[in-house]
């Protein structure tokens, strides 16, 4: 019914993921958006939109507003009013206007590390100091330590966090949370959580939990960032949202954005509305796809000497431990047998590199095997 097989060229498009390495044979892995055709349903309402030619500033629809409420709570057990939502046009400017709303400048912003790297950089755009909270390996799974969040967060007011994990595709169950919202209760830390991976879950049977539903102190603390951008693959329309229950924290947010953050435009609009509304056998579909992306790439890696790759629970990004092969180069390594990575340093794990799996399996396949045969030919 949707054929994830094919391998459409972006190539014309000018597609930040391929014009990187445009003019070369390397395979771009690296940025996150996948190399699938969007739904048909978020297809057809574009088309529809564009055949009506007037594309003035918007609003988003009531019927997308109940979507999400209805989304939250039927996928999430999680019950959100409509005034808690306020649209943004990325979760990226979104988690920025976190750092510079909360926690006065020069204060510290606790994030996990290794982290998404727009992270890492957004408490110095705001006169804020980033302080970091390692990942540990435990059981299989990257976690936060969380003697070194209890030491940190005595000097900080702002806890960025990322649920599901970027890059280690941790999905955090209702236990871990809580353990990290009773550190953040002690030291009265505003949580801004960013979800926006949460439908991505390849772990069946498992689910996702919004930090704000496991407790009224955690939704009166938190700032819940989501989108259908990795979801549907439509991240270019730039359409996300953040849910805010406490309603201080939700003017503050709101009153820092004036003038400063761009409206949602109107496609972006149509797009998640038709997305949320009738792209589930999609989604489904692209979930059996990657899990089977994903084992094939756990499979095919962790047998290489040198290699490790712990099997990410949700997001299409794999999280690569390289250590043990000592390059001094490792993207210019893997980029000479013609794979384009993300550095792990960019994320603050430098023995590491990420790997974008959400891509038709012979893109996948070939990836693989020029990456292992750079490394057997040494």
């Amino acid at each position: 019914m949707f054929d994830f097989d094919q391998w459409i060229d972006r190539r014309p498009t000018r597609a930040l993921k391929w014009l990187k390495y445009e003019g070369t044979d390397i395979l771009p892995m690296w940025v996150a958006d996948t190399e699938f055709k969007a739904p048909p349903a978020v297809i057809d309402a574009l088309n529809e939109r564009v055949e009506h030619g007037i594309f003035g500033y918007s609003r988003p629809t009531p019927a997308l507003t109940e979507l999400i409420i209805e989304r939250c709570r039927e996928r999430y057990g999680w019950n959100i009013q409509a005034d808690w939502l306020v649209y943004m046009p990325g979760v990226v400017p979104a988690l920025n206007l976190a750092c510079q709303t909360f926690g006065e400048p020069g204060s510290n912003i606790l994030m996990p590390k290794p982290i998404y790297y727009p992270f890492l950089h957004a408490p110095g755009f705001h006169g804020r100091k980033a302080a970091h909270v390692e990942m540990v390996e435990k059981d299989g799974r990257w976690l936060l330590d969380l003697d070194s969040l209890e030491r940190q967060a005595k000097d900080s007011e702002l806890l960025l966090f990322c649920n599901p994990h970027n890059p280690g595709g941790t999905i955090y169950t209702t236990e871990e949370l809580e353990a990290i919202n009773d550190i953040a209760k002690r030291h009265d830390l505003i949580v801004c959580s960013d979800e926006i991976h949460c439908d991505l879950l390849l772990d069946e049977g498992k689910s996702h939990v919004p930090y704000a539903a496991i407790s009224e102190d955690a939704a009166d603390r938190s700032v819940i960032l989501m989108a259908p951008s990795k979801t549907f693959n439509i991240a270019g329309l730039c359409c996300s949202f953040a849910v805010v229950p406490n309603a201080e924290l939700r003017t503050r947010f709101t009153r820092a954005a004036r003038g400063i953050m761009a409206d949602v435009n109107l496609l972006g609009f149509v797009a998640a509305e038709a997305a949320y509304a009738d792209g589930e056998d999609w989604l489904q579909a692209q979930l059996e796809y990657l899990r089977k992306n994903r084992d094939l790439l756990v499979e095919r890696l962790n047998d290489v000497p040198g290699v490790k790759v712990l099997s990410p629970e949700a997001t299409y990004l794999a999280w690569v431990d390289i250590s043990a092969l000592q390059l001094d180069n490792p993207i210019g390594f893997f980029e000479q047998a013609g794979v384009g990575l993300s550095p792990g340093g960019q994320f603050g794990g430098s023995d590491f590199v990420r790997l974008n799996f959400g891509c038709p399996r012979a893109m996948l396949d070939e990836a693989l095997h020029r990456m292992i045969a750079a490394i057997n030919n040494r």
